[in-house]
């Protein structure tokens, strides 16, 4: 029995991301050591939202004030993509008993995947691993917090990845679709508003890069996030 038990565990642990892109943490360890770190410190309520993420996550500075009157905790590290963040996803929320956490990764797709330094794959995921690896991150919180809603984000429209736009609304698709099938895991879609009359993404919403949001593509987020968690919360 035992014998059995040990293969069981073996195949299982095979066929996990973990397994499978275990060399794409080793780029942001010192980031996440970094974040562990403001755990010792920083002093939050029960009734936080925990924040983790990507570089939109990480460069949000007008966060507490454009998710005012909700208290907030920032855990964003630049680049994130779900090959990494599986790995961390356990650090990231351990130390935290917030009202609810808040997923934006965003780089799977046309981020060039440069966590993948240390393997000789560099191509975009296709949207079913982006799913597959959103299931697994899911999984990995869950192990710590059995019951608080979590909430993804979807990824942004951006002038600077439109030509992948059709992959990346179909892993948005995706995952949207799962987390209307599971309790307590939730869907803020926010393409509808990022998107113009003339199809685009709205430019004056990113700063020169065309990737990342300025102050009125923030302002903006915050108010589709707010109006969402005022349904859920």
């Amino acid at each position: 029995m035992k014998k059995l038990f040990y293969l069981v565990f073996i195949f299982i642990f095979s066929c996990s991301p973990l397994k499978k892109y275990n060399r794409t943490s080793q780029k942001w360890e010192v980031d996440i050591a970094k974040l562990e770190n403001l755990d010792n410190y920083e002093k939050y309520s029960n009734d936080a939202l925990l924040f983790i993420g990507s570089s939109s996550i990480r460069r949000w500075i007008s966060i507490k004030k454009d998710m005012a009157p909700y208290e907030t905790i920032k855990r964003g590290y630049g680049g994130a993509h779900y090959s990494d963040i599986i790995h961390f996803s356990k650090r990231l929320v351990k130390n935290h008993k917030p009202k609810a956490i808040l997923i934006f990764v965003a780089n799977d797709i046309k981020g060039n995947n440069k966590n993948d330094l240390y393997s000789k794959n560099l191509s975009d995921r296709t949207p079913y691993e982006v799913k597959r690896l959103f299931k697994f991150t899911i999984s990995q919180i869950r192990s710590i917090h059995k019951e608080i809603p979590i909430i993804a984000i979807e990824t942004t429209p951006t002038p600077s990845r439109w030509s992948a736009w059709k992959k990346i609304s179909k892993a948005n698709d995706l995952i949207m679709n799962f987390c209307n099938s599971k309790s307590n895991l939730h869907f803020i879609q926010t393409r509808d508003e990022f998107i113009g009359n003339n199809g685009l993404p709205i430019e004056t919403f990113f700063v020169k890069d065309r990737l990342h949001l300025n102050e009125a593509g923030y302002s903006l987020w915050s108010k589709i996030i707010k109006a969402k968690l005022e349904t859920i919360l």
